[in-house]
């Protein structure tokens, strides 16, 4: 089963600045629809394969309660949210959402949404690996939604 994610931001497939470092750096809105019957938890990824040397990641966020149909814009930057899910270290090093930041040319980036068997046994700021490896054998679904920024 996929998951439709979408973002009223995206609507051109480009990032509007408000949402990387050059702007207010603040996380987009983001919806998605069901989620397979025996969710216990959604997580989201968020990363750059087009960063030199590496994917950059920029967010990383899991234990979602399963009901959780979208994130609104400007997420807090906590480890832990009111709802109970945890966020992840991203590799600007911060917890929570760092959005584009190249230092040229365009990039892709991606966000993924997963609806998993069970809730994350991770604390507080884990990595995009760990969540990965954690994930393992857990996936019921997913989706993915891909936008463009440059400079």
């Amino acid at each position: 089963m996929a998951i439709e994610i979408t973002s009223p931001v995206f609507r051109s497939g480009m990032i509007p600045a408000h949402y990387t470092c050059d702007g207010d750096d603040v996380s987009p809105p983001l919806s998605w629809g069901d989620v397979p019957e025996g969710a216990r938890s959604l997580a989201l990824i968020a990363d750059d394969p087009d960063a030199p040397g590496k994917t950059w990641v920029h967010w990383v966020i899991y234990n979602l309660p399963p009901d959780t149909r979208e994130l609104p814009e400007d997420m807090r930057r906590d480890k832990t949210l009111p709802n109970g899910a945890r966020q992840g270290k991203n590799d600007f090093n911060k917890i929570g959402y760092g959005g584009p930041c190249l230092p040229g040319g365009t990039h892709r980036y991606f966000f993924r949404i997963y609806a998993l068997d069970r809730e994350m046994d991770l604390e507080p700021g884990a990595t995009k690996k760990k969540l990965l490896q954690e994930m393992e054998d857990h996936i019921l679904a997913q989706g993915e939604l891909m936008g463009k920024y440059g400079r």
